[in-house]
């Protein structure tokens, strides 16, 4: 039974920074140079304060929470959505905060609704993830 280390309600807070080794890291291993995200004259005419960081970088976020800070570690990721609500730039701090938003005991599954949030308290994503309990 999983609601004994889970429950409904249950939140947790993490903070982020998308550093240069984060995004080098990324670049290097996935090979995304599109110019939104390494061209700042690019990115500024396109109407952005700079180059902006990948969105994918965020889900990096989400599996080092789901494999990192959870009080369990026999988990997989069922499935996630993610929807973007503001760009994010290098060295910005993100404060990643979820919740528990449902238990299902007789599936061995939870769900967590979460929220990234950029310093000035605005959005930079939300979405929901579903774990499973293996």
């Amino acid at each position: 039974m999983i609601s004994v280390k889970l429950k409904k309600g249950d939140e947790f807070t993490e903070r982020f920074v998308i550093d240069d080794e984060i995004y080098d890291g990324f670049i290097s291993i996935f090979k995304d140079r599109n110019p939104m995200h390494t061209d700042k004259k690019y990115a500024v005419d396109k109407g952005f304060e700079d180059v902006i960081m990948h969105g994918n970088i965020l889900n990096g976020f989400i599996s080092y929470f789901i494999g990192e800070k959870l009080p369990i570690k026999n988990v997989i990721i069922h499935k996630q959505s993610i929807k973007y609500k503001k760009p994010v730039y290098k060295n910005e701090e993100l404060t990643f905060k979820a919740y528990v938003s449902d238990v299902f005991d007789s599936v061995n599954a939870v769900e967590f609704k979460f929220t990234f949030m950029k310093q000035d308290g605005t959005k930079a994503a939300t979405g929901k993830i579903q774990i499973g309990v293996v």
